[in-house]
């Protein structure tokens, strides 16, 4: 690699991205890069090689649009953008029909669909950048095919937004817009709320990013841009936004991580474009200095991973390049939707956001239940590190990677969690936060998908599962940091292997371990994992992972507790310990919490086992009394 690539793909890092001069600097940083990457016409971004569920030539115009999601707020804020030439050039020629890079006749469900709506924010925004330099013909070009979502229909979840964006944005113009299917697409909004600020991603869909980076981020922006046309949807969109935030905020630890958490991943730093546009519609609740601290810190984790290639691209990834944990739909140029995140560069200098001083977190409870979300969020402020807890949900969906984004038991800002590479064994299946069972000796595993029954009280959490028809398990999980309980009731019909994992710990480092019968510990610089077998289990084991499997490092250990069951009813329990600033350096060598796993977790406090039941004492106060009603 030469010093010209390793300085394009290091300079945003040190960026201090303090001021809007910064966050200036880094869109262009972030942009300059794809210059040469666009097709001569201007119209396609080819950002990589690699292949997406839809052909190459959409991929390519879906890069071209994802870049506006930044350059547009940098216009609207009085800015300009080497790029913008080029981009006004792509959007004459890929709406063209005569021209060899016209952006074609859409289908329905098509991902074309997806990227119209930031030509419709962008016509409602900046018409003057957008609209005004092109000629009659060309604004035909635009608008024909943009109105093409009006003929072709989107999925029932989020992306109806798109075609409120595009509506709303011909409406603005005094342009013809289909008023009815407008009107039909946010009251459908209504129909996916769930209270407290939660939305699902369509009915019985799940409440993941897709709540805060796409419906709350659109449903803000039409508040802002629609609040003359449409003042009481404008005022109850900023409403549910306000109740969302207070939810949101706990999902953030104080380093600017958020939880990794559901689909969508690639996407980065669109973790915190929430903030942007909560900012952006000028919302009430939380100070400017928390917002901007919220956004800031978000970026400055993001730019310190290396999330880039040598040209200073975004990768398909998390916290480094990653195709084994991608959907079908992430392709080149799909991450930089994480763009959506600088709108902030729609505010003057003179702005609260840009004039206040930033802020650290306001002080947030140790434990928060989020029903909505099926989510229990717990913070351990001396680890830094934030933990949901999930008691899972009754509807599934087909997306890659669907039981291991949505259905383990913890995800964690300081662990990530782990996809499976492959089915067979457990080092393929990569089973960290899960219960896996395998048919006896069989060694393909399944994990938990759908839930038959889900439920949390206070920091208690429940779920019923079915991975075969003649096996039933009941998972409780008493949350807490840096210890949780697991308990499971499994009555199964067949003989199964059983492997409980706790948190997938990065192994690139000097390592320290202890294996014992019933529990193994593992300290590494990254942290410290551990499992402790209190009912049933037979051994505890270190696995090592299939490098790529986990969102945070390339390479993990895996603390996980076996057992083999036989037909009948089974009780298993465990305590796990998870740390990520449980090691410690001294004079260059990394060692263990002291008897980690000797020590009384005080999570083992507030449950009681004894001989026909389990009683748990939770975060509230309360008692559930489970009946072990047979142990084989």
């Amino acid at each position: 690699m030469n010093s010209e690539k390793t300085t394009a793909a290091s300079r945003i890092q040190e960026n201090p991205l303090e001021t809007r001069q910064d966050l200036v600097r880094a869109l262009e940083q972030l942009t300059a890069p794809l210059r040469p990457l666009y097709s001569p016409g201007g119209a396609r971004l080819i950002a990589g090689t690699t292949g997406a569920g839809y052909p190459a030539k959409i991929a390519e115009m879906e890069g071209f649009s994802r870049v506006l999601w930044g350059l547009v707020p940098l216009l609207m804020g009085g800015g300009d953008s080497g790029l913008w030439e080029l981009i006004l050039d792509g959007i004459r020629h890929g709406t063209d029909p005569s021209h060899e890079e016209y952006w074609g006749e859409v289908g329905d469900y098509d991902q074309r669909l997806v990227e119209m709506a930031v030509f419709g924010f962008a016509l409602a925004a900046i018409p003057e950048r957008i609209w005004a330099p092109l000629t009659p013909q060309e604004q035909d070009h635009l608008y024909l095919w943009l109105n093409q979502i009006n003929a072709h229909p989107c999925y029932d979840c989020n992306w109806l937004f798109f075609n409120v964006l595009v509506n709303a944005g011909f409406k603005k113009l005094g342009l013809p817009y289909d008023a009815e299917q407008l009107e039909h697409n946010l009251r459908r909004m209504d129909d996916f709320y769930l209270g407290e600020g939660w939305y699902s991603d369509g009915i019985n869909g799940h409440s993941d990013y897709y709540v805060p980076f796409a419906i709350h981020y659109y449903g803000l922006l039409y508040a802002k841009l629609m609040e003359q046309e449409d003042p009481e949807r404008s005022r109850l969109f900023k409403e549910r936004a306000r109740l969302f935030a207070a939810e949101f905020i706990t999902w953030f630890a104080a380093d600017g991580s958020a939880l990794p958490y559901g689909r969508s991943l690639a996407y980065r730093f669109a973790q915190s474009a929430f903030w942007s546009a909560y900012a952006y519609a000028e919302v009430e609740g939380l100070p400017a200095g928390v917002i901007k601290g919220l956004v800031l810190r978000n970026l400055r984790w993001w730019f310190a991973q290396p999330i880039f290639d040598g040209n200073g691209v975004l990768t398909i990834g998390y916290a480094y390049p990653n195709l084994v944990m991608a959907e079908n739909y992430n392709a080149p140029g799909s991450p930089y939707w994480a763009l959506k995140t600088f709108l902030p560069l729609a505010f003057s200098e003179e702005h609260p956001f840009w004039k206040e001083a930033e802020l650290p977190l306001p002080e947030i409870p140790a434990v928060t239940v989020q029903q909505p979300a099926h989510l229990v969020i717990v913070r351990d402020a001396g680890a830094g590190h934030v933990a949901a807890f999930n008691s899972g949900h009754l509807y599934s969906n087909e997306h890659t990677h669907t039981s291991a984004k949505y259905e383990k038991f913890v995800y964690s800002t300081g662990f990530g969690f782990s996809v499976p590479r492959a089915e067979w064994g457990l080092s393929q299946g990569a089973f960290d936060s899960m219960l896996a069972l395998s048919e006896g000796g069989d060694n393909l595993y399944r994990v938990r998908r759908r839930n038959l029954e889900s439920e949390i009280t206070d920091n208690v959490l429940r779920s019923v599962w079915k991975p075969w028809a003649d096996v039933e398990v009941q998972s409780w999980v008493i949350a807490g940091l840096p210890w949780h309980i697991r308990i499971h009731r499994i009555r199964t019909g067949r003989e199964l292997d059983a492997a409980e994992g706790g948190f997938a710990l990065g192994q690139e480092t000097e390592r320290e371990e202890r294996i014992g019968k019933e529990g193994a510990v593992v300290s590494t610089a990254w942290g410290t994992s551990g499992v402790q077998g209190l009912l049933g289990y037979r051994k505890a084991e270190l696995i090592w992972p299939n490098a790529n499997t986990n969102l945070l490092r390339p390479r993990t250990v895996l603390p996980t507790l076996t057992a083999s069951l036989a037909p009948g009813i089974h009780w298993l329990a465990s305590a796990v310990y998870g740390d990520p600033a449980g090691a410690y350096a001294k004079d260059n060598r990394f060692f263990m919490t002291k008897d980690v796993l000797e020590q009384s977790p005080e999570a083992l406090l507030n449950v009681r086992f004894e001989r026909d039941t389990i009683t748990v004492l939770t975060s509230g106060g309360r008692e559930i009394i489970i009946a072990m009603d047979y142990i084989s």
